[in-house]
């Protein structure tokens, strides 16, 4: 099963990962512990709580107005 995984630098250092699917997050110090933690914690949810997906998510950015 494919998952998405959503990552972003956290302030104090490493990655903060997502799993929009699902709701989970995670972190590591690197991408690759990243997501390795990430799919731990995805797996562990579906094992709790299965779900099917259907299809591949769309992933897209948009920007927004910052405030000066």
């Amino acid at each position: 099963m494919q998952v998405t995984a959503v990552l972003t630098r956290a302030e104090e250092g490493g990655f903060v990962a997502l799993n929009p699917e699902t709701g989970t997050t995670s972190q590591g110090d690197t991408l690759d512990e990243a997501i390795a933690n990430l799919r731990e914690a995805v797996e562990l949810y579906l094992e709790e709580f299965p779900m099917k997906l259907s299809g591949a998510p769309i992933v897209t950015t948009f920007a927004v107005q910052e405030n000066a």
